[in-house]
């Protein structure tokens, strides 16, 4: 199914990108989200007409997520939990952990623009990027140490 991208997706295609895409992706995720609509002549002179809109947007957005990597970046969170004899966690830090501890910093993040490879399960410190913007991602300090 050919659909028209009303906002970046970074696996397909930026803003007024045309894209093939199954259809059930498009019938369950894009089109009920506004996220595409359907490559119509229609829709595609509508695109056209927006498409200014439409960037001006993606540069506001950019330029909030700027803002916010310059207040954020070098940020440092600390997480307690309990931990074995060998120094690691019984648990682990994982990206809602962070956002939790961002969060309680008064930093507007969720637990999916934080890039954590893999959860954390050792005690220590880590640095982690944050993805507030396809082209903004600042790193913060993540130190995991010992519940008393």
């Amino acid at each position: 199914m050919k659909v028209i991208l009303r906002e970046m997706i970074e696996s397909l295609g930026t803003v007024g990108d045309e894209v093939a895409v199954a259809n059930g992706y498009a019938r369950n995720y894009l089109l009920p989200q506004k996220k595409a609509v359907l490559a119509t002549p229609a829709n595609r002179n509508m695109i056209k007409r927006e498409r200014k809109q439409l960037e001006q947007r993606a540069i506001k957005d950019r330029g909030k997520a700027e803002v916010l990597a310059q207040k954020i970046q070098g940020a440092v969170c600390t997480i307690s939990g309990k931990v074995s004899e060998d120094e690691r966690l019984y648990g682990s830090v994982t990206t809602r952990d962070i956002a939790e501890q961002l969060q309680a910093q008064g930093f507007e993040v969720h637990r999916k623009m934080v890039q954590l490879s893999e959860p954390i399960k050792t005690l220590g410190s880590y640095i982690v990027p944050v993805q507030l913007h396809p082209d903004v991602n600042p790193e913060v300090t993540v130190k995991v140490v010992a519940e008393e």
